[in-house]
């Protein structure tokens, strides 16, 4: 599927940025649209489902359908094509990115933000180390 790119770079560790990204517990603090999430079984990995809870208080099941470890995976929510959530490694930096159907081109606005708030999270859980 073709989709519509943002990037942002990020200095922080891709590892830091991918863990921001695959522990549910974490969206609420960077995803604008999530309240909560949670995780069916105990792994995120390709084909892991669960529930995201949006601010409008709905709760839509979600699943992973691609997933490169450390790099990159996309989901479905309702059963729709959703965000892909993107990671590449740069040195001690990486640019995370965010992909999203061009159905969805409204969407951007909602990662930029998300991206600018995944930037805070990495650096600051770094600074902290």
């Amino acid at each position: 599927m073709k989709r519509l790119r943002i990037w942002r770079s990020i200095g922080a560790p891709a590892e830091t940025v991918w863990g921001l990204l695959t522990e549910v517990e974490s969206w609420p603090e960077w995803g604008p649209t999530v309240a909560g999430a949670e995780l069916d079984g105990d792994m995120f990995e390709l084909g892991a489902t669960g529930t995201v809870a949006t601010v409008l208080g709905v709760n839509l099941p979600f699943e992973v359908v691609e997933f490169e470890e450390g790099a990159s995976w996309t989901w479905k929510v309702a059963g729709l094509p959703a965000t892909e959530h993107l990671v590449v490694p740069d040195g001690d930096s990486c640019r995370a990115g965010f992909g999203v159907p061009w159905a969805a081109i409204a969407y951007l606005g909602v990662c930029h933000l998300a991206l600018r708030r995944i930037e805070d999270l990495a650096v600051g859980r770094e600074e902290s180390q």
